[in-house]
């Protein structure tokens, strides 16, 4: 029998419509998970208990009168702590905004509450989105709830290992190269990278203009559409058919692909997730991105979100950089001693991929790529650099990117499809065939 805490969105939903449960009641539930449960895990970074508690009053309210506000309406998440929300500290996971609190919400924070959602509180992060681990050494080392001392990853790793945890139902996160999906790879959960602008990263503490963008994980590809549906700017507008199964879709693999280093077991479980769409009706083709060499293109993007951190953060803090860690400090400084011509290159191979990408859509319905190249690996470990050398392409292309896992007999894997830009809602009608695919 399912915890409350387990159950998903449509459940939830429907069990407030039947009167099993409300909202007052499934927020209790999360709060007393999070009190027993996250002092081991750290991903939360302030639990908002009774603005929760009340948002979720209202709900309950609402629900009795018959009358919810939205396809939200008492689902309690929890958000990345670089959005916004009036009143709650927002850190960025950096000691130099401990005492920050925001006096306007963000959009996307907006349009949550606007569909009745009960935020529980604000996650962990890597300091300023800048990592891959959530080891913060201001907040505190959050750890994956699969396995102990391992990393969530990053940089929104708090809110991967939070939704894995049942410490909220979904939750926000920020996706630059991949810190969406790079936890939901993690932490065997699904995670949503969106078109480029496709859902307003106002109201968010940046890191790169060029590549940021906000998403959504939860436990469910299902889960994951309804998110999107609501903080999706252009509405029902972007709605096309559903799509009910994988016959007749064309599925690219990128050649380049041949040249990630991927685990055995990932590159396994990649496999057979191509075996079976293939038997599903779905046509598996070969595609050639020539400007993308993965691990040259993810330096190139690293480069380019140091140099657009970096001008963020001083005029935040001054050249000086103080209040921020001597690695990221450090980070920061670099694209000044790469210098210009280097900078310039990184966007022009950063624009070539994204014209390699635009041709292969104009062939193919999908691409389909492993999400990390690894499972989930210890804190105390060195980090694998190649962590973001299949998500970036996503952010490069400027495309929807949806990550889901696959078994592996331990540790989950991952894969995520890519549709073209502004395509998101064809995308996210594949949800319930994507959920299909762990039967």
């Amino acid at each position: 029998m399912k915890q409350i805490t387990d159950l998903g969105i449509a459940q939830l939903s429907d069990a407030y419509r039947a009167g099993r449960l409300d909202p007052l009641t499934v927020t209790h539930d999360h709060l007393e998970r999070i009190s027993s449960l996250d002092a081991a895990i750290r991903s939360y970074l302030m639990v908002a208990r009774e603005p929760a508690l009340a948002a979720a009053a209202r709900s309950s309210e609402r629900w009795r009168r018959g009358r919810p506000i939205g396809a939200l309406d008492g689902i309690p998440v929890a958000l990345k702590d670089n959005i916004d929300v009036a009143g709650l500290p927002c850190t960025a996971g950096v000691e130099a905004f401990r005492h920050r609190v925001p006096t306007l919400d963000a959009p996307a924070y907006r349009r949550l509450h606007d569909a009745g959602a009960v935020v529980l509180g604000k996650l962990n992060m890597h300091e300023a989105a800048l990592g891959g681990t959530t080891d913060n050494r201001a907040y505190g080392r959050c750890i994956n709830p699969l396995m102990p001392d391992h990393t969530p990853g990053g940089s929104s790793g708090g809110s991967g290992a939070a939704v894995a945890a049942g410490l909220c139902v979904a939750a926000l996160g920020t996706d630059t190269m991949g810190s969406v999906r790079v936890p939901a790879s993690y932490c065997g959960v699904y995670g949503y990278k969106p078109s480029h602008a496709a859902i307003s990263t106002a109201g968010v503490v940046p890191l790169s203009f060029t590549l940021d963008t906000v998403g959504p994980l939860a436990r469910s590809a299902a889960d994951l559409e309804v998110l999107a549906a609501t903080l999706l700017q252009a509405g029902d507008r972007l709605a096309m058919p559903p799509i009910c199964a994988w016959r007749g879709l064309r599925i690219g693999r990128p050649r380049q692909l041949d040249s990630v280093d991927l685990q055995s077991a990932v590159a396994a479980a990649f496999e057979n997730l191509l075996q079976r769409l293939a038997r599903e009706g779905a046509d598996i083709v070969n595609v050639d991105l020539p400007a993308w060499d993965p691990p040259r293109a993810r330096r190139a993007g690293l480069l380019v979100t140091e140099a657009e951190g970096a001008a963020f953060w001083e005029r935040q803090l001054g050249t000086g950089l103080g209040g921020l860690s001597g690695e990221l400090a450090a980070m920061l400084r670099y694209p000044a001693t790469a210098g210009l011509a280097k900078i310039i290159a990184a966007y022009e191979l950063i624009e070539a991929v994204r014209v390699d990408c635009r041709r292969a859509f104009a062939d193919v319905d999908l691409l389909a790529l492993p999400t990390t190249p690894q499972t989930c690996f210890a804190h105390n470990s060195v980090p694998p650099v190649n962590q973001a050398d299949c998500t970036a392409l996503a952010n490069f292309a400027r495309a929807p990117a949806l990550a889901f896992p696959l078994a592996t007999g331990g540790l989950p894997a991952s894969a995520q499809l890519l549709a073209a830009p502004e395509q998101d809602r064809r995308l996210l009608a594949l949800a319930a065939a994507i959920d299909g695919l762990r039967d």
